[in-house]
């Protein structure tokens, strides 16, 4: 189950992260929407709204998923850019993806996805060393630096879209 749950692995935190690793994970988020449009590309409308595995979401919700919790990551890196050591909300993401706008259709979301990734990604091209050492506060976590909420992130677009991937590969 946990190859079909994270086909890439679970996420793997750096240690030392370096101004190349932020690169890398700058492309990366810029990827994201070309790499989505491409794993959604050719399935029906029913495949959309079929879960990817036994007990997941849809394709359609992840896609959704992806839009919304990017939405979040960039409003948290605004907010850490400009308050010092904000603190910030938990998504309830498994009761988002049942709200009533699961029914938009999908281009809505890798819209947004496509959008909200444009954005963040020129902010965190101008970014500093210093900015990406700034912080934001999780309840649960603590103080969190931007370059490790960036790491992660990359590494969370790249796990959705595999999901939807290796969903297509066995139809």
């Amino acid at each position: 189950m946990d190859d079909i749950r994270y086909p890439i692995g679970k996420f793997q935190p750096v240690d030392l992260i370096t101004k190349e690793q932020r690169d890398e994970w700058i492309a990366q988020v810029a990827a994201g929407p070309a790499a989505l449009k491409s794993a959604i590309a050719g399935l029906t409308p029913e495949q959309l709204d079929s879960p990817y595995r036994e007990g997941g979401w849809t394709v359609k919700q992840i896609a959704a998923h992806l839009a919304e919790n990017d939405m979040l990551v960039y409003s948290r890196f605004k907010h850490a850019l400009t308050e010092d050591n904000p603190p910030i909300h938990r998504a309830e993401e498994a009761k988002w993806a049942e709200l009533p706008d699961k029914t938009v259709p999908i281009e809505s979301s890798v819209e947004l996805f496509r959008l909200v990734r444009e954005r963040w990604t020129t902010l965190m091209k101008g970014m500093s060393d210093a900015d990406f050492e700034r912080t934001f506060q999780h309840p649960l976590q603590g103080s969190v630096p931007l370059q490790r909420t960036l790491g992660l992130y990359a590494w969370h677009g790249r796990h959705h879209i595999a999901q939807i991937e290796a969903y297509q590969a066995r139809l």
